[in-house]
């Protein structure tokens, strides 16, 4: 590793190994970290104050930080930390089986919030000082300003409250990135908040890279090492079902007038069913595309480079090993038609407003009348967080939901009587789709909406259970507007619990 990413000579004097910055890093301590969904996370930092603080617990000395970032990360971040025992408190999302299993073993306390909140709640103060960030960049330049590498994250934010700050240089990013951000500081708490200027999806309103006080930096290490680069899963057949159901309703609403010929701005949740309707995108015969989202994935580069999506803006990536290589191998390519943007830029809700952004998102279940459930399993066990689809769901165009109809091979069933767990209200959901179809519950009073549901997306093995609880509930229910039986509206997630199958 060399330090001609590093050109502002005062910091170059400040390089330290990663151990000695780790070390700068004291029990008790907030400390903020950029990554967001696996991309542009500190790779060496995290790592050894792990290490550092397994032999702070071999010597009886207590030892955790609270852990703020942009979204998930990584084994070497939340996983690494979460194994030694290192986090007293978490936020605002994480995808980490170790995070998630002490989190839902209660032995440590995690806050969800929408990733729109984040940044407004930190300069409240809700969390306390920020004592230290550390960041990763892909470079430094001559006047020290830092230029962000694969993510943007809640960076800006972390590196203006912040006490102290490490930065990680590493130089396994591609130098290329350099003007693909955009960094806008012109956001403001009430009542010194005023309009954004962002009214096309590519707008660019901000600088290419991060400022920072040269006095609150206190270490910069070296690092080569790659992002999480999760590999492809191929797309299965419930997935491209899924896709095929809502492309052909995104091209009915075309030819209703209700979206234009190249529709609106995508927003697309991470994963094999988003891939899928990526993928099948490309076959649709729309153009002209483009997306105004969270993350980048391998669909997404896909239609890029075949010229169906003209640009995407985003704050970070999720790219399969294969499709980073292609990102890296065509930097000025991508570089031309990506824009890289802050956190509480990219989820904005009036800017998703005024953009009228197309929202996809997954769901663990939907009930009856809309609700969504995207975060907890039988209404308790945390999966990895609301992340920004609660942004795109109040204040986008469309807001679809995208599920296969069972879970668990079949045991579970993805439309309940009741969610066990409410993280979209009916009133925030436009569209529900499983493999088995579509129900467009906008304009429809509760009833007719239950009715769409049963009908277009449950699973036939549950289909006629659910019609008999319907049937029941609009006769025997306490009110007749939104129909329940209320000792048995979560009675299937406990079946579930007891046997092992929501069948009975």
């Amino acid at each position: 590793m060399s330090v001609e990413r590093i050109l502002d000579a005062r910091l170059r004097d400040r390089v330290v190994s990663a151990e000695h910055a780790a070390a700068l890093i004291q029990p008790g301590e907030t400390v903020a970290m950029s990554g967001f969904t696996g991309s542009g996370y500190p790779k060496a930092v995290p790592m050894a104050l792990a290490r550092q603080i397994e032999q702070a617990h071999q010597q009886g000395q207590p030892f955790q930080i609270k852990l703020l970032t942009g979204a998930s990360t990584a084994p070497e971040l939340d996983g690494a930390l979460a194994k030694a025992d290192g986090i007293a408190m978490r936020m605002p999302f994480q995808s980490d089986p170790d995070a998630r299993k002490r989190i839902n073993d209660g032995m440590l306390d995690y806050i969800d919030i929408h990733l729109s909140h984040v940044a407004q709640h930190v300069w409240f103060g809700l969390y306390g000082q920020i004592d230290t960030a550390v960041i990763e960049v892909s470079a430094i330049r001559e006047d020290g300003a830092l230029v962000p590498s694969t993510s943007v994250g809640n960076n800006k934010t972390w590196l203006d409250l912040a006490r102290k700050v490490i930065i990680e240089v590493n130089d396994w990013q591609p130098a290329g990135v350099d003007g693909m951000h955009d960094i806008y500081y012109g956001t403001a708490l009430p009542p010194q908040r005023r309009p954004i200027p962002l009214v096309q999806g590519n707008d660019r309103i901000g600088e290419t890279a991060l400022r920072c006080d040269p006095d609150k930096i206190v270490a910069v290490v070296r690092t080569h090492g790659p992002d999480r680069n999760s590999p492809f899963t191929p797309i299965d057949a419930t997935s491209e079902q899924i896709a095929g159901h809502l492309i052909a309703f995104l091209q009915h609403e075309v030819a209703r007038g209700r979206l234009p010929a190249n529709l609106l701005p995508l927003q697309s949740g991470v994963g094999n069913i988003p891939n899928a309707v990526l993928a099948g995108l490309a076959k649709s015969g729309l153009r002209g595309l483009s997306a105004f989202t969270e993350v980048i994935q391998d669909g997404m580069l896909e239609l890029l480079k075949s010229g169906v999506l003209d640009y995407a803006s985003c704050t970070g990536f999720a790219l399969s090993p294969d499709a980073n290589e292609e990102f890296k191998r065509n930097i000025d390519f991508y570089r031309r038609r990506i824009i890289m943007r802050t956190q509480e830029i990219s989820n904005h809700p009036e800017l998703v407003r005024r953009l009228g952004c197309i929202g996809m998102n997954g769901m663990i279940e939907t009930d009856l009348y809309g609700n969504v459930n995207s975060t907890h399993v039988m209404g308790s066990r945390i999966m990895n967080g609301i992340g920004g689809s609660g942004d795109f769901a109040r204040n986008g165009f469309l807001s679809t939901f995208l599920s296969p109809s069972t879970a668990k091979n079949g045991t579970i069933s993805s439309i309940v009587p009741m969610v066990s767990h409410v993280d979209h209200t009916e009133h925030d959901v436009s569209i529900i789709v499983t493999e088995q179809g579509l129900a467009d519950l906008r304009g429809l009073p509760p009833r007719a909406r239950a009715r769409a549901v049963i009908d277009h997306c449950a699973h036939p093995d549950f289909r006629d259970l659910l019609d008999d609880y319907f049937q029941r509930a609009c006769r025997d229910s306490y009110g007749k507007h939104t129909p329940h039986l209320l000792p048995e509206a979560l009675s299937w997630h406990q079946r579930w619990l007891d046997t092992g199958s929501m069948k009975p």
